[in-house]
């Protein structure tokens, strides 16, 4: 295989999986990780991707594929039954945090009955849905707004929340591994949550059977901040068994 044809395969793959491994790719593609690592170099230097330690994600051309846009359009109906889900866990009279993540925009879709509600957020498009349900509060964060995800980021509003009793708060991810906990592929977004989830009593995971075994640029939280993570049957068995071993519930929708 000519070296162009492979670094497009890897580059499908990257796209496919958010992230990928040199010794994955080696295993794969039976060659070297000497020549993985040039055939990774050379696409990060058309900003394709971005090189990680021992691997490499989407860079600033293939991050517009993550686009809000996008992501709604991705495992709609494992969403939908964590959104359900995680709903349950909220009652009325609570204050919670809400990140940016589809799947907690999933978990908004089912709160718009409840009563006395505070919803914290930095997502544009949860505030937007939570316009027509009378007995919700919202609280905008402060920032600069991303446009490709309709989020705010680069926080700087956090004193005015910290003297509230945040009973959880919901975060998506884009990856989940027992080493590198929580990733985004975001600087941003993964700035704007570090903070956020020191604030939750209680800390709970979003995220579809996709994201297990993802690793993103940038780390915004260890495992041990986690009360529970929320997934979909179709997570890998081995991994969310990973995760149950270090006393984190996992619940299968």
């Amino acid at each position: 295989m000519f070296p162009e044809q492979r670094r497009r395969e890897i580059l499908q793959l990257i796209e496919q999986a958010g992230s990928v491994s040199v010794a994955e790719l080696s295993e794969q593609f039976d060659v070297s990780e000497v020549t993985i690592r040039a055939d990774l170099q050379a696409l990060a230097e058309t900003g394709d991707v971005v090189r990680t330690h021992g691997g490499a994600i989407l860079g600033d051309h293939g991050l517009s594929q993550l686009s809000l846009t996008k992501r709604l359009k991705q495992q709609v109906a494992e969403k939908k039954r964590i959104g359900v889900t995680a709903a349950e866990r909220v009652s009325d009279g609570e204050a919670i945090i809400l990140d940016s993540s589809t799947t907690t925009l999933a978990i908004a879709h089912n709160l718009k009955a409840h009563r006395d509600l505070t919803i914290i957020t930095n997502s544009l498009p949860i505030a937007q849905e939570m316009l027509d349900a009378s007995g919700i509060t919202i609280i905008m964060l402060g920032g600069r707004v991303r446009r490709d995800t309709a989020s705010i980021v680069e926080v700087d509003d956090l004193e005015r929340i910290r003297g509230l009793n945040i009973q959880a708060g919901f975060f998506g991810a884009h990856g989940i591994t027992v080493e590198e906990g929580l990733t985004d592929v975001s600087v941003d977004e993964a700035e704007v949550k570090r903070p956020l989830i020191k604030l939750c009593n209680q800390v709970v995971v979003v995220l579809d059977a996709t994201k297990w075994g993802r690793v993103g640029l940038a780390s915004f939280a260890d495992l041990d901040q986690v009360d529970e993570v929320i997934t979909d049957v179709n997570a890998p068995e081995e991994q969310v068994e990973d995760v149950t071993k270090l006393n984190i519930p996992v619940t299968l929708v």
